[in-house]
């Protein structure tokens, strides 16, 4: 009973420090149904605060404010659970990405559902940041976002197109009929693939279940949207080769990533454990480091503030979607994926993560590259 007390008078110790009250009134107050929730986060830190809502034991009106304000005060980087050190060994001791591995996000996340993704994507399958400059919409948004990418490797009929991590075929379907080029895209969810060559059926188009380190042939040119958070450290090199020798002279690459302003080696416990396996995010020194004297950076985008909009529309959609959905997304399912989303928005609003657009040339643009916005 002491230990619960000390623990319960320890968290409201922290809570305090992020303006954060047990039972108060306000929309990030939390609301605790399970006094065993206490012991629980302080030995098992992010994990146990995302499974202990998962299993009910808190809730909070607004979930993404109450964890916005827990990172704005830096709790999650001064509580840590026993979990961590072995992830943080094993993520220094072997490869979390290697060939053998890389597999499993596809299998545990990707391939979870067409019918959830449909419903929570809007009418294009794109899952990652929409471009809101000029749009009002979802639907807008990821348009804009695959237009500017077209833009911006300056595609022109003709062109052969390398799509590194394809997912659903969207950005290559809008390119093909765009902009008249034909394309490969590569992906290891057998969900996607199958419904990407669907999507691209009568499109030069060519899908492909096959492991980005396979490529090597020649393109046009390349892009690759919110595959490389699932890349690893320790392949960034290789990947960035497998690149630069699919690639011509002056052919440009355009890489699309969520970017984290440290340099790490692992991501988040929970994330890792519930929603994205053998993730992590890249650093701008990762990044350099690895495409130094393979590539010109051309050009370098950051609009990260546009993917907390892009969150709360995927969070809208989906919670007025749960009613319509299999059963197989039961309460605990819904739980855990609002508690990603949410968490997700409070990263990009406190400005722990970005999202970066990067251009690159093997050979650098005759007289200079000029992006366009």
């Amino acid at each position: 009973m002491a230990l619960a007390v000390r623990a319960k008078r320890r968290v409201e110790a922290l809570l305090a420090e992020a303006g954060v009250r047990i039972g108060g009134d306000r929309d990030w107050d939390l609301q605790v149904h399970d006094g065993r929730l206490y012991t629980r986060v302080l030995a098992q830190g992010s994990l146990g605060l995302g499974e202990s809502y998962m299993d009910g034991w808190w809730d909070v009106r607004s979930l993404d404010g109450f964890l916005a304000r827990l990172m704005q005060a830096r709790l999650d980087r001064r509580v840590h659970g026993l979990g961590e050190v072995w992830d943080a060994l094993e993520a220094r001791l072997l490869n979390p990405q290697s060939r053998r591995r890389s597999g499993e996000v596809g299998r545990r996340h990707y391939d979870l559902g067409n019918d959830l993704y449909s419903a929570m994507l809007g009418r294009r399958l794109v899952y990652s940041c929409g471009y809101w400059r000029d749009a009002d919409d979802l639907d807008a948004a990821q348009e804009a976002k695959l237009d500017l990418v077209c833009r911006k490797l300056r595609l022109r009929p003709g062109m052969r197109v390398l799509d590194v991590g394809c997912g659903w075929g969207e950005a290559l379907k809008f390119a093909a009929e765009r902009y008249g080029v034909s394309g490969v895209g590569v992906t290891i969810s057998r969900e996607q693939a199958e419904y990407a060559r669907g999507l691209c059926a009568g499109l030069p188009v060519e899908i492909r279940l096959q492991d980005y380190r396979d490529l090597d042939e020649p393109f046009d040119a390349a892009l690759s949207i919110g595959m490389f958070e699932h890349v690893g450290v320790r392949n960034y090199r290789t990947y960035f080769e497998v690149m630069r020798r699919c690639l011509p002279e002056h052919g440009l690459f355009l890489l699309h990533t969520i970017g984290s302003n440290l340099s790490v080696k692992r991501t988040d416990p929970w994330i890792a454990r519930y929603i994205f396996p053998n993730s992590m995010l890249p650093s701008a020194a990762q990044i350099t480091r690895a495409s130094e004297g393979l590539f010109v950076l051309e050009d370098w985008h950051n609009f990260g503030t546009d993917y907390e909009r892009t969150l709360a529309a995927w969070r809208a959609n989906a919670e007025a979607a749960w009613d319509r959905l299999d059963p197989r997304y039961d309460e605990r399912f819904r739980r855990m994926w609002r508690f990603y989303l949410s968490a997700s928005m409070a990263t990009f609003r406190c400005r722990r993560s970005q999202l970066w657009q990067l251009v690159l040339s093997p050979g650098g643009v005759p007289g200079g590259y000029v992006a366009p916005r």
